[in-house]
């Protein structure tokens, strides 16, 4: 069947072949899998299946019909997304995986308070269709955190917390995702853990550019980690100014 290389991403390397998606695997293939396995047994929607190996190698994943969103996320859709993550959190708290187990970004047994993020709960990663939010691809990155990460990352990525902006309209932003996620998380959290997460990530990217890693090399092209290191420097010292509007 032809292969449409698909759009988006850092990455990079995702094609389509008809309602799949073939994607380059890796040591945390394995454990990936086994967490996606779970949320589609759990019935979580808006995931992809996974269908095991093609004739090269390549994972095997469900297609999601619609498209990724942009930068500028409408409200409505980052409360939708919230909300799942809100769900996806409570259904991954329910897998404990047991021994030593290799991700993208660590290895290791599963702490009693961890559970299995996404780690890369961006808004390119958000599908979404006429209807609104509909699902998250690229599961590559998941592995041991906690749900602070995975809303953080949002935060930093969709708020935009990663960018100097009017801080009225971020800290709304901030509120709408502690609101929308609830379980007790609150703004200032989000927006502490923000800068925190970007350095994690970056010390995630250079580990892996210098572990030779095709996909984290790639993020050399667009100037991570340098990027992240930056940002994350910058909103330290926005936060006071932010956080006066919660």
């Amino acid at each position: 069947m032809n292969e449409i290389a698909l759009p988006g991403g850092n990455v990079g390397g995702a094609v389509r072949v008809g309602d799949t998606v073939r994607r380059a695997t890796g040591p945390w293939t394995p454990a990936v899998h086994a967490v996606l396995a779970h949320l589609a047994d759990a019935g979580l929607p808006g995931v992809p299946r996974v269908h095991g190996f093609d004739e090269q190698g390549r994972e095997v994943l469900d297609y999601l019909s619609g498209a990724a969103y942009g930068p500028q996320v409408p409200d409505e859709v980052l409360i939708d997304a919230m909300r799942w993550l809100r769900s996806f959190h409570q259904v991954v708290a329910e897998y404990r995986p047991a021994g030593h187990l290799v991700w993208r970004a660590s290895q290791g047994v599963l702490a009693p308070d961890e559970i299995i993020c996404m780690h890369d709960f961006g808004y390119y990663n958000w599908i979404g269709t006429d209807d609104g939010f509909s699902g998250v691809i690229d599961w590559d990155m998941a592995g041991p955190g906690t749900p602070l990460d995975d809303i953080a990352f949002a935060a930093w990525n969709t708020a935009p917390l990663a960018l100097p902006g009017d801080p009225q309209y971020q800290a709304r932003r901030v509120r709408l995702m502690a609101d929308a996620y609830g379980g007790g998380v609150t703004p200032l959290q989000i927006l502490e853990g923000a800068p925190l997460l970007a350095l994690r990530s970056a010390r995630v990217i250079k580990a892996g550019q210098d572990a030779g890693d095709p996909g984290m090399l790639n993020l050399l092209k667009v100037g991570e980690p340098q990027n992240s290191l930056t940002r994350s420097a910058d909103l330290r010292r926005r936060i006071p100014e932010i956080a006066i509007h919660f």
